[in-house]
């Protein structure tokens, strides 16, 4: 699951408690918002002790306590090595985060080189407790639990506060903070018309198609509310979790029991809200790859970089299974022969077999791709499609995570949001709704194929959104 700075989502199902910042950042990292067994769960319930029940900032000595006090000093020994990871956290916790994967987490928190600053202690007990830490500027609430052993069993960071993001009051410093975020960036500021269309109002390279990370899920819940419009799939259609279909990276169905049923709509949601990439991948497979690529030529002008359309735990492989071996091999092919191929050997590949990476990979050849405009003309597809008879479940799955966006709720009466990243990725986009009826799209791309994109042009983003939302709201 992937870390960054927006709302919590809290889920409860099937024996497993969640907690999932819901996600811009989506593909490759993990967060420090893990599954925790429902053993895990229980010792969360344990009447505190009398005298930890207030809060206070004394560590205690508890394993809990001992555990804490690591992690309050993490900064001083990250990046972890494996042998460090397995003396503090437990086996499942290790399998399900690798060590890359929980040091890219701990870097979106902002913890590499920053002090985590202990302001609170609540609910304690031997085994788990909650706090109140502050990461720079950024107040976060934990909570922490540990086995028997007294190893990590679960690690839980949700934001304490809104961030506060950067104010942006003019076109000239949009374009001047995107040019100092990444090397390549893209940038649309649009209106909807009347009849749908996207009509530019302010632009950066806006026809020039970019990798999307996760955004590239619009194209798979239009492709999805289509199958629904023609009566192929119901929203309440049953679809099961197997480890077969289970992937890395954002979401949280990976970490659900195997044959756990949710209902279509569902699904969708966590596709969106929370950036699930098994949800993802579940719902491509339900409606087929040829119908995604359908949808992508319907609403996007650079439709051929993405065919064929790969799947997250194809994509995974071609990046980090045997690279670059395997993606070379890809790269040389035609369409038809990357599609074979995907099916003769990628798709052979067991989801363990793949660890990520936490520099980028391929993002300008191994990815999803379009340009602002082309996701500009997703957003009006999926508000078009809204209006139809039985979709309008469509607004809940869009608008139920607004990306950690600050718009006045007395302006603003309709907000969607998807965004996407991966290493030297990161996007986000936008459709707002005014009360008097303007509706607006504002989509930002950044690119770095040499390096990460640093955790703080989110903030920036989001930052550039809000002021261009705000902009075009008063012309």
């Amino acid at each position: 699951m992937k870390f960054s700075y927006l709302s919590a989502h809290m889920s409860r199902r099937s024996g497993l408690f969640h907690v999932v910042l819901a996600s811009v950042l989506v593909t490759t990292a993990t967060a420090l918002c893990l599954a925790v067994p429902a053993s895990a769960v229980d010792s969360t319930s344990t009447r505190p002790h009398s005298s930890r029940s207030a809060l206070h900032t004394v560590t205690p000595t508890s394993p809990v306590g001992k555990q804490l006090t690591w992690l309050l000093g993490i900064s001083s020994v990250l990046p972890l090595t494996a042998k460090e990871e397995s003396a503090h956290f437990d086996a499942t916790f290790v399998d399900e985060e690798p060590v890359a994967k929980l040091n890219q987490a701990f870097e979106s928190l902002g913890s590499t080189g920053s002090k985590i600053n202990l302001l609170s202690l609540s609910d304690v007990t031997r085994t788990s407790l909650k706090a109140g830490v502050k990461i720079g500027s950024i107040k976060y609430a934990v909570q922490l639990m540990v086995d028997a052993k007294g190893l990590i069993s679960g690690l839980f960071f949700s934001l304490a506060a809104p961030i506060p993001t950067p104010k942006v009051s003019s076109w000239s410093q949009i374009t001047t903070d995107l040019k100092n975020a990444a090397p390549d960036v893209s940038f649309l500021a649009a209106q909807l018309t009347t009849h749908g269309r996207c009509s530019d109002l302010h632009e950066m390279s806006a026809d020039t198609p970019r990798p999307l990370g996760s955004m590239f899920k619009l194209f798979v819940l239009g492709a999805l509310a289509n199958a629904v419009k023609d009566h192929a799939i119901s929203w309440n259609q049953k679809l099961m979790v197997t480890s077969a279909v289970k992937v890395s990276g954002s979401g949280i169905l990976q970490s659900d029991p195997n044959g756990t049923a949710l209902s279509v709509e569902q699904t969708a949601i966590d596709m969106i809200s929370v950036s699930d990439n098994t949800a993802a991948d579940m719902l491509l497979a339900l409606v087929g790859p040829s119908a995604v690529e359908a949808q992508v030529h319907a609403w996007s002008t650079h439709a051929a970089l993405d065919d064929p359309f790969l799947s997250v735990a194809e994509l995974f492989a071609l990046k980090w299974h045997n690279f670059p071996t395997l993606a070379n091999h890809y790269l040389a092919l035609n369409a038809r022969g990357r599609a074979a191929y995907l099916t003769s050997t990628v798709d052979k590949i067991p989801h363990n077999d793949i660890t990520s990476s936490t520099s980028p990979r391929d993002v300008g050849t191994i990815e999803w791709f379009a340009s602002p405009q082309d996701i500009c003309h997703a957003f009006a597809g999926l508000s078009s499609l809204e209006s139809e008879p039985g979709l309008n479940p469509l607004n809940t799955i869009l608008d139920t995570n607004n990306g950690g966006i600050s718009l006045s709720a007395t302006t603003w009466n309709r907000v969607w949001f998807k965004g996407g990243s991966e290493p030297g990725v990161l996007t986000l986009g936008y459709l707002a709704r005014d009360k008097a009826g303007k509706t607006f799209v504002v989509v930002a791309m950044l690119e770095n194929p040499s390096k990460p994109i640093a955790s703080s042009a989110t903030l920036l983003g989001l930052g550039v959104v809000t002021g261009a939302l705000n902009l075009l709201q008063s012309d």
